[in-house]
């Protein structure tokens, strides 16, 4: 159950972390002039995580998203300008609208790295199952 539940988690993870980066290498930065409410350069790029969804995920089975944050709960104001993470036109670039042309980054990504997303899994679950062995070998004596 204990390499189940954390070998499995972290390989998962590890796997979600690589199509996390390639995914804000690949989000578009706005170069232009902005207009007031547009919001910083920069602020695609932060908004794009990855989390574990626990009502999908098992000892056996894990999943992990990796999306766009987006709504009123992450438009953040600091002292030092705006640092929100308030992507709320993700879709709009990802997509396409009626007057854009798609700039897509999220599906590029994971088809560029899903390979790689592969490999990381295996090599972590590699060195982290040899880890639990040699806890439980230790642990029996």
């Amino acid at each position: 159950d204990r390499i189940a539940r954390n070998a499995l988690r972290g390989a998962v993870s590890a796997a979600a972390a690589v199509v996390r980066k390639e995914a804000r290498e690949r989000a578009p930065v706005s170069t232009g002039p902005l207009k007031p409410g547009d919001p910083a350069p920069g602020t695609l790029k932060r908004a794009i995580f990855q989390k574990q969804i626990p009502e999908l995920s098992s000892l056996l089975s894990q999943t992990f998203y990796v999306g766009v944050r987006h709504g009123k709960r992450y438009r953040v104001r600091g002292k030092k300008g705006n640092r929100s993470q308030d992507a709320y036109y993700w879709r709009w670039v990802e997509f396409g609208t009626s007057r854009m042309s798609a700039r897509p980054f999220l599906r590029p990504a994971f088809e560029a790295q899903k390979q790689a997303a592969v490999q990381a899994l295996a090599d972590y679950l590699a060195v982290r199952i040899r880890e639990e062995v040699t806890k439980l070998q230790g642990s029996k004596r």
